[in-house]
């Protein structure tokens, strides 16, 4: 004898959408990559006071714009790789274990270590005295370098993650 089965399912969800992500705020990833869009901020804001204020006697030369570029372009991505994984739970997740992150720490931290032992070595230039736009561009790559450290420290995060370890 044949029976009729009707299977309902129901669906819940708890929590509002609307909810931000803060247990990756607290998360040593998390805070690495605040810590990263800061320093960002910080350099790019160094070096782009320095290119509007000291027009006359000081004109960007390759090596600040290329710091500049590499900078701006690593502090926009990691704004958004943040932005996006506290307004999403499942972000966060999905991406620390595809390769994606691991190859966009790799990158930021080699070509961010490039653009700012470049400007470094192009305002020291063996000189012990130096113009208020030379220290400014000094501490725009000095802030470079300490981020170069929290990406390598991010790569080899990601690199962990992504290998299941």
């Amino acid at each position: 004898m044949s029976h009729s089965v009707t299977i309902q399912t129901r669906t819940v969800t708890t929590g509002s959408p609307s909810v931000i992500n803060t247990t990756f705020c607290r998360s040593w990833s998390g805070i690495l990559k605040l810590c990263q869009v800061i320093l960002g901020v910080i350099s790019v804001g160094l070096v782009g006071y320095v290119i509007s204020h000291y027009p006359g006697a000081y004109l960007p030369v390759t090596e600040t714009l290329f710091f500049m570029l590499i900078a701006t372009t690593f502090m926009i991505a990691s704004f958004v790789l943040v932005l996006s994984y506290l307004c999403s739970y499942t972000t966060e997740s999905i991406i620390s274990k595809t390769i994606f992150e691991l190859l966009y720490h790799a990158f930021a931290f080699a070509l961010l270590l490039a653009a700012s032992v470049t400007l470094l070595t192009k305002v020291t230039k063996g000189r012990y005295h130096r113009s208020d736009s030379e220290q400014l561009e000094m501490g725009a790559a000095i802030c470079g370098l300490i981020n170069t450290v929290l990406y390598l420290i991010s790569t080899l995060f990601a690199l962990r993650t992504s290998r299941g370890l």
